[in-house]
């Protein structure tokens, strides 16, 4: 990663920044509308201040009254709650704010909106109430020429703002509603936004661990103070209680972001300590909120400590951020960004208090967080399709490995079959001469005493096993010789083959050889050659087995998804104790001692499970053996 791009963005992002903050202080800012502008109590308005795009703010001009002064000139937004400065006295209390509307023009309907009152209060209209409640207000009624007294009376208990501290808005009632449409929906947005980030995040980017998590988290606590706007705008029973939520969710999303910065910079083991700090504090504050109704400096003290709270926020993710720089992290581009749109939103919280209430959109610090989930929701983007393309490289140099590997395999088969076919060529010679030696040594009878007829008879023995051994070499040799890809078998066709083989040799040794094909016909997929070499030692086992007038039954039956083949014979049987080793290779049974190579079975069993299936025995001593089979079923 280049240094000079990785510092070039940031720079870049806080020019946009500022400009784009400067052009919403200037071109959506109550506080920067143009006259009328109420001044001792009245607020002089003619009928060209109703006709014009933005409503008519209701700032300057107001007469504030409380249990400490009279009918004191005021501007909205000038204090916050009823201490007004001073420390000793508790912020809440009733408030009564009176404006008189001086109006020169012709009749018009009219409507004023009062937001975000998070106390009690009561409109009045030349001395008749028109509205009652917590949260948004609005009246609406006929102006006509001449003096029209407003009155707001406010009750406050708890929270850090009291009395009226957002400017009401004056204009016809389209004026009004075509204002609060456009900014219900810019909060609609920034609402839902962030949470179907989260929901995104947190089911279909799990893969990225814990850095989804913390960014899902983000972005639900960035929509839950979001939230707050319709709150207000629908007058939930929740308004007077809602800062508390509302500063347990700006703690969290500030946690957030100094998590995310750490994660993205591998700095953790200087984590533990700050994490401490960024835990107990919002504890404190949340504690804090609760004593504002009780202690007169909680406000102060719980105000002056927010403020602490985002700059030591601020200041960690910075350093964690230079951290991930320093480490080469290639998140550190997006954690920069995201403390320089942190470092805006945290001073035009402190620079623009009592400066700025927006007209249409957002706060500015509301921006700012909208734009830091942006950011956030960009790194993940840029995480997940990093982590994309590392698994298709890594699934690419695996496949390459396996190919590899396979031919690696492939070739070192080859040369095993081959070897096995010369050797098995080359001991037949040496073997077969060995037993033609013997045979001439007994002829001859000369010097063959009882000593040297039993190493002749060992000989023999060693030189039969040689020969079965040699034997079943071959028969490996032979399987492994067939190749060729599978075909789809007929069930009933490969019966009719198997009886028109081997019928006429059963008959031959007094043996009834019976099929019984399935009533539907099934197919799987398999070697012809193999199914051959199959059946060729199942059916010659049974034959050897099977004593005269004995019955071979060959019968097929599908199953669901499976085809069952069971060769049964009323032979001699095989022995409980030797039925669990019957299909290993080179092992021969009691009743197959004199001529058997031990891998016929072996070979069965090899082939069954090559084709997908598998192979049971039962036997019962001078009863008969019933082998069954499975194979996959084909379509």
């Amino acid at each position: 990663m280049k240094q000079q791009k990785v510092w070039w963005q940031p720079l870049a992002v806080l020019a946009v920044l500022a400009a784009s903050l400067l052009l919403l202080y200037y071109g959506d800012n109550k506080y920067q509308t143009p006259p009328p502008y109420g001044d001792s109590g009245v607020l002089a308005l003619s009928e060209q201040n109703l006709e014009r795009n933005n409503p008519v703010f209701l700032i300057d001009g107001w007469l504030l009254s409380d249990v400490r002064t009279e009918n004191k000139p005021t501007y909205i937004g000038e204090f916050s709650n009823l201490q007004r400065g001073q420390l000793v006295v508790l912020p809440h209390g009733k408030a009564r704010y009176q404006l008189t509307l001086r109006y020169d023009g012709v009749p018009k309907t009219v409507s004023v909106d009062f937001p975000q009152l998070s106390t009690q209060y009561a409109v009045f209209l030349d001395g008749n109430e028109s509205a009652r409640g917590i949260g948004n207000g609005r009246i609406t009624f006929l102006l006509t020429p001449g003096d029209h007294v407003l009155v707001v009376e406010t009750l406050s208990q708890m929270g850090y703002y009291s009395g009226m501290y957002f400017p009401p808005a004056l204009g016809t009632d389209e004026t009004i509603q075509r204002v609060e449409n456009i900014q219900s929906f810019a909060y609609a947005l920034a609402f839902l936004m962030p949470l179907a980030l989260a929901a995104f995040t947190l089911f279909l980017w799990r893969a990225g661990g814990k850095l989804s998590r913390w960014f899902g988290l983000l972005c639900c606590c960035y929509a839950l103070y979001m939230f707050r706007y319709f709150v207000f705008l629908f007058s939930m029973p929740a308004a007077q209680y809602w800062f508390l939520i509302q500063n347990l969710a700006l703690y969290g999303l500030c946690f957030c972001v100094v998590k995310l910065t750490v994660l993205a910079s591998d700095a953790w083991s200087r984590w533990q300590g700050i994490k401490i700090v960024l835990i107990v504090l919002p504890v404190l504050l949340f504690l804090l909120s609760l004593l504002i109704p009780v202690l007169p400096w909680a406000v102060f003290v719980h105000g002056s400590l927010t403020d602490i709270y985002y700059i030591i926020t601020f200041g960690t993710a910075v350093f964690f951020a230079v951290q991930g720089i320093t480490a080469q992290s290639w998140e550190s581009r997006y954690t920069l960004m995201g403390c320089v749109v942190f470092g805006a939103g945290l001073f035009a919280n402190l620079f623009f208090s009592n400066r700025f209430e927006p007209i249409r959109f957002f706060w500015q610090f509301e921006w700012c967080g909208l734009l830091l989930v942006l950011l956030f929701a960009a790194m993940m983007v840029s995480y997940n399709r990093r982590i994309l393309r590392e698994n298709d490289a890594l699934t690419n140099h695996l496949e390459e490995q396996v190919k590899e590997r396979t031919r690696e395999v492939s070739q070192l088969l080859d040369e095993r079959k081959a070897f096995f076919s010369d050797m098995a060529h080359d001991l037949k010679a040496p073997v077969f001469a060995t037993q033609s030696f013997i045979q001439a040594i007994r002829r001859s009878g000369v010097g063959v005493d009882m000593e040297l007829q039993g190493y002749l008879d060992l000989a023999e023995a060693k030189q039969r096993e040689m020969a079965r051994r040699l034997q079943g070499l071959s028969a490996i040799n032979a399987l492994d010789r067939i190749e060729g890809e599978r075909i789809r078998v007929s069930l009933k066709d490969l019966l009719a083959e198997i009886y028109a083989t081997y019928h006429g040799e059963a008959e031959v040794q007094s043996v009834y050889f019976y099929v019984e094909p399935p009533q539907q016909d099934a197919f799987f997929m398999a070697q012809p050659e193999k199914l051959d070499i199959l059946f060729e030692n199942l059916i010659y086992n049974a034959l050897r087995a099977t004593p005269d007038n004995g019955n071979i039954i060959l019968a097929a039956e599908t199953l669901h998804g499976k085809i069952r083949v069971t060769l049964e014979d009323s032979g001699c049987g095989i022995p409980e104790d030797e039925l669990p080793h019957i299909f290993r290779r080179f092992y021969v049974g009691t009743n197959n001692r004199e001529n058997g190579t031990g891998l016929g079975l072996y070979i069965v069993h090899s082939i069954v499970t090559e084709l997908g299936g598998t192979i049971s025995v039962q036997s019962v001593v001078d009863r008969g053996t019933k082998f069954t089979m499975e194979f996959p079923r084909s379509i």
